[in-house]
């Protein structure tokens, strides 16, 4: 990951548990500040984020104000096991 502390690419889920949405993020090493661009899985709207980093990380939509949870991957492998 060399210049990163946390890279991730998702496809994210709506209400109705459909594949519709992505986001991309990272975190550079020494920075607390996300950084990166979702599309919604819930309206489809396109933006990107800039905001603090922490655990359990999510993004809320800025125009529909879903709210994307992004679990650690780990869990979210044991999930579809």
């Amino acid at each position: 990951m060399g210049n990163y502390k946390y890279i991730t690419n998702r496809t994210l889920r709506n209400k109705n548990n459909e594949e519709k949405g992505r986001l991309k993020a990272f975190v550079r090493n020494g920075s607390d500040t996300a950084e990166g661009e979702y599309e919604c899985p819930e309206c489809g709207h396109k933006d990107r984020i800039n905001q603090v980093w922490k655990r359990p990380f999510s993004v809320r939509c800025s125009k529909c104000g879903f709210l994307m949870k992004i679990p650690k991957l780990k869990n979210e492998i044991k999930k579809k096991g």
